[in-house]
């Protein structure tokens, strides 16, 4: 075998191996039917596993035998769910993550979860086990798989309500069956090892019948032995082995343009359903070659029914078909080929399937005779397309053209070779229109050369043979080289045409990761779809109470009508295509396809494009088209939900720890002046007649002093919401900054304050067109954060100036000052700390914050400056006002 041909691992496989060593094994103990002894089978393999066991939730059922092997076993205590009034005990999957034990033994896998608890199933509780690293063993009976749902219910007549996917029993690393002939089992049933008597009796009667017990052993063998053969797959693809390994059958059928390819494909059903095997359905085409619309149509009706019949259909490219084959099926294990008979001519005359049979290598070949003839349809269907009318006419004309040319030349000139010129005309024809042209024109110069050039001249006979032999060996040239500038022209074609797609997949795929929300992904997305295609196109997505509704179309669209809705319903609830083309619905005027989201595999809508008005079904390069366009719409779908959703989460965790804070700020900044005003009315009512004036009025003081600093915390709450909310409105009036910072400083001596104040105005500071309230609350806050910050003995200057057109009102102090990392954040909602950070005069962290809005609401700023100009600490806050034509104080009064 040479370096090209040597079989590689493949890479799913290796990522599936290495994804398992990355998570926790999962083991199931599958049941043929209840009582078979699944949790007694784990049980015992648990003990002699020789690993630490937790019992994380085991179901006795009473059963003595069962409850022996626990002994010794440490038992996970359940978590008590509230559900209708009542304590249920369930699974405690958080105790179990913490816990983390080597292994892990969970009961009943299709177990529902009591509403509240994290998961509505135990199948989840188990992802998410085995995903944190935990080994776990748990039980199954066949009864409760998904796909198996109908078949129970058909042999039983017992509809299982609690069920499992197909996919996380394929998640299972170890399946081992658990099993028990139906006279043992109903000899169990009678004993009392499986239900009461009551109970028991009512069970052989319905579900425990031995027709039913020997239908669901059946099923359970071979579902067990379904995920060995699967798993012997992974293992050799992962080992680059290839097969056949004849362990279980796996059949392939090729599928060709024929009229024999539907037959072929229920020939293959046929034979996988009496050997119950895995089957597949390959097409194989050569690069470049360009399929012509009839034969197009035929394999694609035959690869659409051997889907339905549930083929893994595959679509190889290979320019030898029988080795691409024969590389397919020993990577798949393949153990037979079914292929219809002479479906395809390989090279020197020999069929497809001669050549299979001669190079299988343990492979059996089925070779399926046809009902109809295999006549010159199947060659004519593999031809290239006759070409336009044009090419005929310039291929004639082109001969004519090189014709007269060598004429006219071979007067004046001698030329040795005039079959030269007729190259060219040969040439011209196949590049620009294709094969049959150039092989017109081939035909007509082979004519030409002969009456004008070959003697006897003006005839069509040849003299001398080796004249005969040369005029043989043109044509001969001339259609090979006809052929292959055809081919090369269709390849070109072809080419030019993909990577046209290529590249407006790339811009819309562009396109889409701009976009902001899923409105804008759903319009674009019909847009494409509608230039595309030429047809209507429309997004239909669920709304609150889930039920489809259009979301964008083009050209817009608001309504469809019943059949259309009838059919996007359909696709939406099954995941499948429906409507116009398909199975379901074909009369529907649109076809529909399912939106499936990537990352969550939810569905998130249909997409809908309007029917053929030709009738004629999609061509795989279009289905490949639309089904590109789909799953990047559903990607950048499932993009715009997730960021709104992070949004939402990061919103709700913001406003919550703003409410935490803000709740705790306020508990314990009002805390101390209710407290003091508790205490002097307490005082006042029970001592009031025996308490000295001075000291009454001293306790009157206090609660007003106490109460004021409750109203301006109040204040400042109530103007930090009208900030947020954008409800903040102003009452201009022409003010004094002087009377400004004097009412500041007398609040804050009238509050407490000991350090010394300063009120610094230049000479002619005009007035400002300001809101008085809200001026005196930004000012405020700024001359209490110094009195807070600065120290008992600091010394606070309040000045106010005229510069670059605005007034400046600043409040400096030479106290300790702001530390450079707090510096950019002291305008900040809830900034604070005694030492490190800049906190408003309430206490709350939101008197700056305030005081910046309310600047910034008059259209001026505010600024943080430490250490102060000029000092070597301190702070300098300023407060620039826009001024209204510099309107001097002296001119307004």
């Amino acid at each position: 075998m040479s370096v090209e041909e040597a079989p590689r691992a493949s890479p799913d496989a290796l990522l599936a191996a290495a994804e398992r060593e990355t998570r926790g094994k999962l083991r199931i103990f599958l049941g043929a039917a209840p009582g078979v002894g699944k949790t007694f089978a784990m049980l015992s393999a648990a003990r002699a596993s020789g690993k630490e066991v937790l019992v994380g939730l085991v179901e006795t059922h009473g059963r003595a035998e069962t409850q022996a092997l626990m002994a010794g076993l440490e038992v996970l205590p359940r978590k008590m769910v509230p559900y209708r009034g009542r304590l249920i005990p369930e699974f405690d999957l958080d105790a179990a993550l913490a816990r983390r034990p080597a292994l892990l033994l969970v009961d009943e896998y299709a177990h529902s979860n009591v509403e509240g608890s994290r998961h509505a199933k135990r199948w989840q509780d188990v992802q998410d086990l085995i995903a944190a690293g935990i080994d776990v063993w748990t039980t199954l009976n066949i009864q409760h798989l998904e796909s198996l749902n109908d078949v129970i219910q058909r042999i039983t007549g017992v509809r299982v309500r609690e069920t499992v996917p197909d996919a996380a029993l394929q998640k299972a690393d170890e399946v081992i069956l658990v099993d028990l002939p139906a006279d043992e089992l109903l000899r169990r049933l009678a004993d009392g090892k499986v239900y009461v008597e009551d109970t028991a009796t009512r069970a052989v009667r319905s579900f425990f019948k031995p027709s039913n017990l020997t239908a669901l052993r059946e099923l359970a063998l071979r579902r067990v032995a379904a995920q060995v053969d699967s798993d012997l797959v992974e293992r050799m693809q992962g080992a680059a082995i290839e097969g056949p390994w004849a362990a279980g059958e796996r059949l392939l059928v090729c599928v060709g343009p024929d009229m024999a390819a539907e037959r072929v494909v229920r020939e293959a059903k046929r034979l996988a359903d009496l050997m119950g095997a895995t089957w597949f359905a390959v097409t194989v085409e050569r690069p470049g070659h360009v399929m012509a619309s009839p034969a197009r149509h035929k394999l694609d009706a035959g690869l659409r029914l051997a889907e339905s019949l549930g083929a893994e259909v595959r679509s190889l490219v290979a320019s030898d078909v029988a080795s691409e084959l024969l590389r397919f099926a020993r990577f798949e294990n393949v153990t037979q080929i079914i292929i219809g008979k002479a479906a395809a001519r390989l090279r020197l005359g020999r069929s497809l399937a001669d050549a299979l049979v001669k190079r299988a290598g343990g492979v059996a070949i089925h070779v399926v005779t046809a009902e109809v003839p295999q006549n010159a349809a199947g060659w004519r269907a593999r031809l290239p397309p006759l070409g336009p009318v044009a090419g005929y006419v310039a291929a004639i004309a082109g001969v004519g053209l090189a014709t007269a040319l060598g004429l006219v030349l071979t007067r004046f000139v001698p030329l040795p070779n005039v079959s030269m010129l007729y190259l060219l005309a040969v040439l011209a024809p196949a590049l620009l229109y294709g094969v049959w042209p150039a092989i017109l024109a081939s035909a007509l110069s082979f004519l030409a050369y002969n009456f004008f050039y070959i003697d006897p001249v003006g005839t069509f006979t040849v003299a001398r043979p080796h004249e005969l032999l040369a005029l043989l060996v043109f044509l001969i040239v001339a259609v090979i080289i006809s052929a292959m500038a055809g081919r090369a022209r269709e390849q070109t074609r072809l080419a030019a045409r993909r990577m046209h797609v290529t590249r407006r997949n790339y811009a819309f795929t562009r396109k889409l990761s701009s976009l902001p929300d899923g409105g804008s992904v759903a319009e674009a997305a019909a847009v494409e779809l509608h230039a595309v295609f030429g047809r209507a196109s429309v997004l239909l997505l669920p709304g609150a109470d889930d039920r489809l509704g259009i979301a964008a179309a083009w050209p817009p669209e608001d309504r469809l009508d019943t059949a259309s809705m009838t059919a996007a319903s359909w696709s939406f609830e099954h995941g499948e295509a429906a409507g116009a083309g398909t199975g379901t619905l074909p009369s529907a005027p649109w076809l529909f396809r399912p939106m499936g989201g990537t990352g969550s595999g939810r569905r998130i809508g249909v997409v809908g494009i309007e029917r053929d008005p030709s009738g004629q079904p999609p061509d795989p390069e279009s289905e490949g088209v639309f089904g590109t366009i789909v799953e990047q719409t559903a990607a950048a779908l499932e993009r715009t939900m997730l960021a709104a959703e992070v949004t939402r989460v990061r919103t709700a965790a913001e406003t919550e720890r703003v409410r935490n804070i803000l709740l705790a700020s306020i508990s314990h900044d009002f805390r101390t002046p209710l407290s003091s005003i508790l205490g002097a009315a307490t005082s006042l009512i029970d001592y009031g007649p025996a308490i000295p004036e001075p000291a009454k009025a001293d306790l009157l003081g206090q609660i007003r002093d106490e109460a004021e600093n409750l109203d301006q915390m109040v204040r400042n709450l109530l103007s930090m919401t009208r900030l947020e909310s954008g409800a903040l409105e102003l009452n201009r009036d022409w003010l004094d900054p002087v009377e400004l910072m004097n009412r500041a400083v007398a609040a804050a001596r009238r509050r407490g304050a000991g350090q010394d104040f300063v009120v610094e105005p230049a000479p002619d500071v005009p007035l400002v067109e300001a809101d008085q309230s809200l001026m005196d609350q930004a000012i405020g806050n700024v001359v209490a954060n110094a009195v807070r910050y600065a120290g008992a003995k600091a010394r606070i200057v309040l000045s106010a100036r005229v510069a670059g057109g605005a007034l400046e009102i600043a409040v400096s102090d030479d106290g300790p000052g702001i530390p450079a990392e707090v510096l950019p954040h002291v305008f900040e909602k809830f900034v604070r700390a005694a030492h490190r950070t800049a906190d408003g005069g309430d206490g709350s962290g939101l008197g700056l914050a305030i005081t910046r809005g309310i600047v910034e609401a008059h259209g001026g700023r505010v600024a943080a400056e430490s250490p102060a100009p000029d000092q070597s600490a301190g702070t300098r806050i300023s407060i620039r006002l826009p001024l209204a034509g510099g309107v001097a104080r002296e001119a307004q009064a």
